[in-house]
């Protein structure tokens, strides 16, 4: 997996402020690259990240068992709607421009850092 894309899709995660969730297709759009790319990377190296961030496409999370994710929203103030399975997604959604704005920043200072990057 290349390096800069990893930190492109890593990177967009880190951003999610507490108390607000993206989405697998929220991630992609602002990176450039697919759903399910974020999904396989989240799996594999999100570990370091705040995973518990991303969501699926109806606020559901993906990771089972819930506990390992309640904590967290409970501490960032994620509503957990009746089903157990997530949150609304309306409600807890990132600012999707702000998060491009902020990912766009991410990225340019990666690749002024290290221009062969890019």
């Amino acid at each position: 997996m290349d390096d800069l894309l990893l930190e492109r899709i890593l990177g967009a995660v880190e951003l999610i402020p507490p108390g607000r969730v993206a989405s697998y297709g929220d991630i992609a759009r602002v990176t450039g690259t697919s759903p399910r790319l974020v999904g396989r990377v989240m799996s594999t190296w999100g570990a370091d990240v705040p995973w518990w961030r991303v969501v699926n496409a109806t606020g559901d999370h993906p990771v089972r068992p819930a506990e390992r994710w309640l904590a967290h929203w409970r501490e960032e103030g994620i509503a957990v709607k009746a089903s157990g399975r997530g949150c609304r997604i309306t409600a807890h959604r990132v600012d999707l421009e702000d998060l491009h704005r902020q990912w766009e920043a991410h990225i340019a200072r990666i690749v002024e850092d290290d221009p062969g990057r890019a």
